[in-house]
């Protein structure tokens, strides 16, 4: 049986299966939710038992539990084992529902509308989750899978999975694998499917500027004592030049450039510059000189205030020269950059800049490293095999501006690549209210991974 036919046939269990765990709220930064995490997480055992899986469990961590399973073919069992292994990461926990009155139906019963799926975890992650488990569950029944599958589902993601790192750590040799599996991410378009091959890296500071040691009257001190905040912006302002190129002393030594053929599948991607600057109400973009909006907000890096304040903001006036200033301050970094490196340079560019007459205390918050996927590697020619097969054309190869520690903790600890193959849209609103999965893009996911499986080998 074909995999399409597969699919139809079992389509109304694959249904009930999937809403099974989204009527679990697994919301993880909620304590009140301890329980479903547990019980979001045996339910995960369960199904992947049920789709195949030879063994699988419930591990302990320093948190929520991980779903650990299993899968050696007679192939892998019979020989000495030469055949590829595959570790399919996901995470069953999801974020909170809130506003509930903007969502148009119960997030926790999944309601089909126009070939949509909505509830919470549709698409993030329990949605995309079932994809990759419905794939393997198709190859393992029909006898065709050709690879030792390992599963691993954390319940922490959307809070930074703050137990992943010590768990890949104290279990290496169980989880060690040739490639690593992501349906976490999204594509371009539904007609204009994409991998994902490179995340951005982040740093993020929070700057505090002290001056005086108290609030001044801005009449008897003002031009004799150095504004903190007048301080703070003249330092910030001179950390991006003209030409957007970030000014922080050798900031710029591991940036790789972006291959030629890398850039000419960003310029094939649908994308007006017009249509951008209206959906945002801006007149123009800015960044660096010498690329593209796309190759600005994806493959290049970048600095930004997130927050500043200082002084007096209240209603009214108030002659005030303050005492301190603060900003919040984040670069998103491209892979090669080493984020505390960054972090350092950071530090040591704002003091060696910063006016007499102030004291600057940076305090460096969270950061990450980004990723690049290398588009040669036989597991990136099989996935990009599976999404042409299924949506009938080649998929681009595409960077996202956005930031995943993990994966780059995966390639750290367990020394392999990950392939994102993600189906996301934007439209499906992860995060939000009303979020929400394209069944035809769903059951095309099936398909995709199924043909990924088929294509791959070492």
């Amino acid at each position: 049986m074909n995999i399409r036919s597969y699919i139809a046939e079992n389509r109304a269990r694959f249904m009930e299966e999937w809403a099974s765990l989204i009527r679990i709220p697994s919301i993880s930064c909620q304590p009140s939710h301890h329980e479903d995490m547990l019980r979001c997480a045996e339910r995960w055992r369960e199904l992947l038992l049920e789709a195949g899986a030879q063994h699988a469990e419930v591990m302990p961590s320093q948190g929520n539990p991980f779903v650990y399973a299993e899968y050696i073919p007679e192939s892998g069992l019979q020989t000495s084992g030469n055949i590829p292994t595959v570790l399919v990461y996901s995470h069953y926990d999801v974020m909170p529902v809130e506003p509930l009155e903007l969502w148009n139906s119960d997030p926790w019963e999944p309601s089909i509308r126009d070939g949509r799926l909505y509830a919470r975890g549709a698409d993030d992650d329990k949605g995309q989750a079932m994809i990759q488990v419905k794939a393997f569950e198709y190859l393992v029944c029909e006898g065709l899978m050709n690879c030792r599958v390992k599963f691993i589902f954390e319940g922490e993601e959307e809070i930074g999975s703050p137990s992943l790192e010590a768990f890949l750590e104290e279990h290496r040799e169980l989880l060690a694998c040739d490639i690593i599996l992501v349906s976490d991410t999204s594509m371009i378009g539904k007609d204009t499917p994409s991998i994902t091959t490179g995340l951005r890296g982040l740093a993020y500071w929070q700057m505090e500027v002290t001056g005086p040691n108290r609030d001044l009257h801005s009449g008897h001190f003002g031009g004799a004592v150095k504004n903190p905040i007048n301080a703070l912006t003249e330092m910030l302002a001179k950390v991006v030049d003209e030409q957007g190129r970030i000014t922080i002393p050798h900031f710029y030594d591991n940036v790789l450039p972006i291959p030629e053929a890398e850039r000419e599948m960003i310029a094939q991607i649908p994308f007006s510059e017009e249509a951008y600057c209206q959906a945002i109400d801006v007149d123009a973009t800015f960044g660096e000189e010498g690329y593209s909006t796309l190759e600005r907000n994806s493959c290049r890096p970048s600095f930004d205030i997130c927050g500043i304040w200082g002084g007096y903001t209240g209603e009214g006036s108030k002659t005030v020269l303050p005492s301190k200033a603060y900003a919040k301050v984040s670069c998103r970094l491209v892979a090669n950059q080493d984020h505390e490196k960054v972090s350092q340079a950071f530090v040591d560019y704002m003091k060696s800049i910063a006016p007499a007459g102030v004291r600057v205390d940076i305090t460096p918050m969270h950061g990450g490293q980004g990723y690049v996927c290398p588009i040669d590697i036989p597991a990136y020619k099989a996935a990009e095999h599976g999404f042409e097969v299924a949506f009938g054309k080649k998929p681009l190869a595409a960077r996202r501006g956005g930031s995943i520690p993990i994966i780059s903790s995966f390639e750290q600890i367990l020394g392999v690549k990950t392939i994102l193959m993600g189906f996301g849209l934007e439209k499906n609103a992860i995060h939000s209210p009303n979020e929400s999965m394209d069944l035809e893009v769903w059951e095309n996911g099936i398909v995709a991974v199924t043909e990924f499986y088929r294509a791959f080998n070492l």
